[in-house]
């Protein structure tokens, strides 16, 4: 494999941080650093790889509330979201207030990323899908070498994102994993935002909101 993992749980809401590293280079992305930092870098160090840079699927603070604190410590550029995610990211401590989440930094990504972008972590190309829906900016990262992706919160084993805080919505979402990542292959890997991988044909085959035999 030359591209590795690893999940790391992170902030009150376990959410999947993920570790991703180019075997060759040994150089590492982060993606969507949530908080509790000192986990994600002892995670780094015990793999023996370098950072690089952060990827974030959406800007909610689960998944980008550490990223200005640790690009900031690393000197690490920011990729991600897609521009439409910017309110949520200018709203950091309002989402802070509002779940009881330490107030981080405001940031300003050095990179947005559209659909059909790519971004390299070391010497491999992860292909980027905006699917929203869970909100309007989401990014999800494929690396089809070894047919694995990254889906943020908008997939996960047995059920789909929310779609009920602000331009969230629930036909865009259901559509983003119908026609942006399905079609991706039934034998792809995914790493969801909280909770267990699984794979798109097994969510095809028995998840309840977006299987081939739902109602």
């Amino acid at each position: 494999m030359s591209l590795k993992y690893r999940v790391i749980p992170v902030t009150p809401f376990e959410q999947n941080c993920t570790l991703l590293w180019c075997t060759e280079t040994h150089k590492a992305a982060v993606v969507d650093p949530g908080g509790d930092l000192d986990r994600i870098r002892a995670a780094a160090k015990a793999e023996g790889v370098t950072l690089e840079k952060i990827l974030l699927t959406h800007a909610h603070i689960d998944h980008a509330g550490g990223t200005a604190e640790l690009a900031k410590s690393e000197e690490l550029p920011i990729e991600g979201p897609h521009k439409e995610d910017n309110f949520w990211i200018q709203g950091l401590a309002m989402q802070a207030q509002m779940f009881g989440f330490p107030a981080p930094e405001v940031f300003t990504p050095n990179r947005w990323l559209e659909d059909g972008d790519t971004v390299t972590v070391g010497n491999e190309t992860l292909e980027v899908l905006h699917t929203p829906g869970h909100t309007p900016g989401h990014v999800v990262f494929f690396h089809r070498g070894s047919k694995l992706a990254q889906v943020g919160d908008v997939l996960f084993n047995g059920s789909i994102g929310r779609t009920d805080f602000p331009k969230g919505d629930y036909n865009t979402l259901i559509h983003s994993i119908r026609e942006k990542l399905f079609p991706l292959g039934d034998d792809v890997n995914f790493i969801c935002g909280h909770g267990p991988m699984s794979t798109f044909g097994q969510e095809r085959a028995t998840n309840p909101f977006v299987s081939d035999h739902r109602g």
